[in-house]
């Protein structure tokens, strides 16, 4: 969330990747940082080490989402 909401302040689209596991944390920094409604795609949680043929199944189910973040 802070680097997503670093770079958005330097003028570049960003969003954030959240996990269903972090996304309150999320919810607690994009507030903190004065940023509520800073655009993120929620991912199912774990990602990490979950093995390739999960990840490129999440990155392929996720990818539209991450453009329609975009777009929004």
């Amino acid at each position: 969330m802070r680097d997503g909401i670093a770079t958005a302040r330097n003028g570049i689209p960003a969003i954030a990747l959240v996990t269903e596991a972090f996304w309150p944390q999320g919810d607690f920094v994009a507030h903190s940082l004065g940023m509520p409604s800073f655009p993120r795609v929620q991912l199912p949680h774990p990602v990490a080490g979950s093995g390739l043929v999960n990840m490129r199944a999440i990155a392929e189910q996720m990818t539209p989402k991450i453009i329609e973040a975009f777009a929004a």
